[in-house]
Parts: C-alpha cells; sequence; structure tokens
C-alpha cells in the first residue's frame, strides 16, 4: 500500500514518535509517505533525525525517508491522512493560560480543556485549525481525514467540522485509562471487561461495565472505594460516581478543573487531590512536566540517539487510535474504539451540533458511530453545562468576538464559582492582551482592552501561587532520574506512568 500521511506539529516528541511507531507496525505500510511539518525549525530537525534512526533500525530504511518541512502545503500536498498535534502559542502561551486566572483565585491542575486556560487555548487553536483546514482543502487528497489530537478537542473539531470544511475525528486517550482502572479495582485484565463510555471528551461516562455478562456498574462505587490506590488518587471521581452513579473518564486533576465544587476554595483543595503525582490534581501540574519534559528532550537529545530504537513490533503498539483507524481503513481489519464526533443523534439528549465521544466502529467502508440513545440524567446535565461553554467559545473564536468569548467564560463551571463578573471581564481583557501575537481575529478587542488596563482602574488581584504547585525541575535535578525524564518527554500521555514526584 502507498498513500501519505502528514503530521502537522511533528516537533511534538511525545505524540510524533508514538504515532509513527504505531503506523509503521502495520505490515501493510512499510512503503507509506511521512510528511512531518512544525514551524520550529529545531524541534523538526531533532524529532525527523530520531524517527528517521527508528526507521532505519527497524529494516524500513530504504523504503521510507520522512519529508520534514516547515512549508505546511507542501507537508499537506496529497495527503490522504493528517495527524494534527499543534500546541498554537506553546509553552509561553500555556503559562498565561495558568498564571492569569491564579490572580483571580482560578486553580487549574491543567487548563487545556475547559475553564479559563482551555477556554484560551481554544481561542489560539481555533484560528489555525481554519487555516490547516484551507490549505487541507487546497492541497489534500479528495477523500483526506483529519485526526485531530490537539486539545481543547472537543472546540478544536467542533470548529473543523463545522468552519473548517474538512472531516475531523477527535483522538484521546482517556478512555483506555478508565477502562484499565475498572477492571483493575474488580482484579480482571482489562480484556476481560466490556464497556461503553458516552459523552464528551474529557467528561465521558462508563454507562456499561461488564465481565462475562455480569453487569459491573453497581457495585463500582464500593471497589473503588475499597481500593488502596485510588481511594487516595481519584478522590474527585470517587465522589462523582458516588453523587451522579457513574465513573468519568478523566483523571482527577482534569475532572476537578471541569465541575464548580472541588477547586473554588483554596483551603479546600488539597481535601481533594493528591500530590503523588501531578495528574492526581497539582496546581499547573501539566504545565510543569510539559516544562521538564521540552528541557530534558532539547538537553539530552544527543544520548536519545545513543539509546535503543523504538521497535516496530505488535508487542510495543500504543493504545493510540490514529493507526489503527487508518489499519482498518486501509485493510478491512475491524477496529472498535471510542472517537470524537458531530453527535447528530448518537446521544439523543445531548445536541445535535456538540461534539461528543462515544464507540466507534471502523472497516474499509468508514467510521460507523452506533445509536446510543440517552445519556442518565445527571451525566447528561454535567455534559450539557460544558457543551455550552464549548459552543460560546467556538464561536467567539471563530469570529473573534470578545463578547461570546466573556460569556463563555461566565458560563464555564469553575470560573463562575469563583469569580464574579466585574472579575471575569478584567481577567478576559488581561488573557487577550497577554495572547495578542497569537490572536489575530482579536486584534480590535485587544487594543479596547490594552486601553481599559492602561486606565489602573483596575479590580485588585493577588500574587497567588495556587493551592498545590511545585516548582519546576532543573535538567540537572532530572538527570538523577534519566529514566522517568525520558518518559516524561517522551510519552504523549504524561498521566500514563503515575509514578511519584518529589516534592
Amino acid at each position: 500500500m502507498s498513500f501519505k500521511v502528514a503530521f502537522i506539529g511533528a516537533g511534538s516528541i511525545g505524540f510524533t514518535r508514538g504515532l509513527l511507531r504505531d503506523l509503521l507496525t502495520v505490515p501493510e505500510f512499510n512503503n507509506i509517505e511521512i510528511a512531518f511539518c512544525d514551524i520550529n525549525q529545531h524541534n523538526l530537525d531533532m524529532v525527523t533525525e530520531l524517527c528517521q534512526r527508528d526507521i532505519r533500525e527497524n529494516g524500513l530504511g530504504l523504503n521510507i525517508q520522512i519529508q520534514p518541512t516547515t512549508n505546511r502545503r507542501e507537508a499537506l500536498k496529497d495527503a490522504k491522512y493528517v495527524l494534527c498535534t499543534i500546541r498554537v502559542g506553546g509553552l509561553e502561551a500555556f503559562a498565561t493560560d495558568v498564571d492569569i486566572p491564579l490572580k483571580y483565585g482560578v486553580d487549574q491542575c491543567v487548563g487545556d480543556t475547559l475553564c479559563a486556560g482551555g477556554i484560551m487555548y481554544g481561542q489560539r487553536g481555533i484560528a489555525e485549525m481554519l487555516d490547516i483546514c484551507k490549505d487541507i482543502r487546497e492541497q489534500s487528497a479528495p477523500d483526506v481525514l483529519l485526526l485531530n489530537y490537539s486539545n481543547p478537542m472537543a472546540m478544536m473539531t467542533w470548529a473543523c467540522n463545522k468552519y473548517g470544511g474538512v472531516r475531523t475525528i477527535g483522538l484521546c486517550h482517556g478512555v483506555q485509562h478508565g477502562h484499565q482502572q475498572i477492571a483493575e479495582v474488580y482484579g480482571l485484565q482489562k480484556s476481560e471487561v466490556d464497556i461503553v463510555c458516552a459523552g464528551i471528551n474529557h467528561q465521558t461516562w462508563y454507562i456499561q461495565a461488564s465481565h462475562e455478562g455480569k453487569d459491573l456498574t453497581g457495585d463500582l462505587l464500593e471497589a473503588f472505594e475499597k481500593h488502596p490506590e485510588y481511594s487516595r488518587t481519584e478522590k474527585v471521581r470517587i465522589d462523582m460516581l458516588r453523587r451522579f452513579g457513574y465513573y468519568s473518564t478523566e483523571s482527577n486533576g482534569h475532572l476537578s478543573e471541569y465541575v464548580p465544587w472541588y477547586r473554588k476554595r483554596p483551603e479546600e483543595i488539597n481535601d481533594w487531590i493528591d500530590m503523588e503525582s501531578w495528574i492526581n490534581g497539582e496546581t499547573g501540574g501539566y504545565l510543569r512536566v510539559c516544562t521538564e519534559g521540552r528541557n530534558w528532550f532539547e538537553t539530552d537529545f544527543p544520548n536519545w540517539m545513543r539509546d535503543d530504537p523504538m521497535q516496530y513490533i505488535p508487542e510495543k503498539r500504543g493504545e493510540e487510535h490514529g493507526s489503527y483507524i487508518i489499519e482498518s481503513l486501509e485493510t478491512g481489519r475491524v477496529y472498535r474504539g471510542h472517537f470524537n464526533t458531530v453527535n447528530n443523534g448518537i446521544i439523543s439528549n445531548l445536541p445535535d451540533d456538540a461534539i461528543i465521544e462515544a464507540p466507534g466502529y471502523v472497516d474499509r467502508n468508514g467510521i460507523s458511530m452506533p445509536h446510543i440513545g440517552d445519556l442518565p440524567l445527571g451525566p447528561a446535565a454535567v455534559c450539557n453545562v460544558s457543551i455550552s461553554v464549548q459552543r460560546l467559545a467556538v464561536e467567539a473564536a471563530v469570529h473573534g468576538d470578545d463578547n461570546l468569548l466573556r460569556q463563555a467564560f461566565m458560563m464555564d463551571p469553575l470560573v463562575g464559582a469563583v469569580c464574579n463578573p466585574k472579575e471575569i471581564w478584567q481577567m478576559v481583557d488581561e488573557m487577550l492582551l497577554a495572547q495578542a501575537q497569537w490572536l489575530p481575529q482579536y486584534s480590535e478587542a485587544i487594543a479596547a482592552a490594552e486601553a481599559r488596563l492602561a486606565t489602573g482602574d483596575l479590580i485588585p488581584t493577588k500574587a497567588y501561587e495556587g493551592a498545590a504547585r511545585l516548582k519546576v525541575k532543573t535538567v540537572e535535578e532530572m538527570q538523577q532520574d534519566r529514566e522517568a525524564a525520558n518518559k516524561n518527554a517522551g510519552e504523549s500521555d504524561k498521566g500514563k506512568d503515575r509514578e511519584k514526584v518529589q516534592q
């Protein structure tokens, strides 16, 4: 088989190297075309060199030569599949997503999906994604499929499908984690537990779980409460299970910032989180580990070239959905996963225009999404609040409408629980100005925000580091455990190995 796959945002080592391994593990794909594109030439060069070494060491060097380029249209030319892993503004913008809301008391663990950080991340990303979609329409194959890994997943996928004119599926690894946890609390293997998980990205619910035909959902709360690790590290998820009746896909830290109840009072945040791993709720935890991963890869890259290459064998293939979708579409081998797509009635009591996450099947005929019906009322209500925020944020980003943007902030559960309207208006002004270089659609609103902030007639804010923030490790500190540093830098899923952090 021969077709072209373009990686946009290929300088993301965590995603690119693993996704390429997964793809080239498929025997039929030993002669495909691969294009890497990134705006950062240095990162692009490093990732290309490392991945080409992996290809060579796996015996495919004569067949596959990566085409690296900073010219996106060149990378997209004739591509049949596009894998997108962009982070617009990089870690510089990400830091403002976390730090500015802290001044107003909004304490986020991640800030890439909802809440103040996720909304602004969407404003930067959607503007760029629509440009990418334009290039895809003009340069790529007529039947091109965009597989989006970039957050905020629902907002980005929503914008691409509604305004980008490109068929787009959003992909995430959250469902696989919770599936493993459910199996573990019952002393079972993941393969022994059947699940149906449905909702919206990062707020998907395990509405069915069974073993050999026996329902497992009824005793799930007791099983988690008795588990020696999860009873301590997943307090928010367990409390949501207790009150809504179903377990949610997303990690403790992620989930805590999507709802209004667990992070609104600084003195209570530590009651709900655990500091053994950032993903359990650490303030700005994802920003910290991403910063450490970038610093480590840039410093330690020569050693990576001397380390053992990735093995392109089935036993080493990852769980990211992308390669399996492409394999099924090209070979006809059936794959079942959980995908983000336009609802259109799949989940009856969520809006048709929303991006939902639900089970899907892939074969040579395409991607099929079975009808789920109604979510339980409580989980549906939680999702519908978030969908309202997402819809406002998407429309704001597409039209450069800062009034809709402010409304999205007001409707966000955690922002609304912590801040009053005047504080929200000023916070949005600060974030618009801080991120001006990545928000071309907001030029007029940014000028007005700058003028308001310059008057000096401002609501007082505070220098607040958050309830549970750790400092970024230096490269010297990371050198004390090179294996852990490599895992952090090399994994797309930085919460995969929830090892203890050094406090």
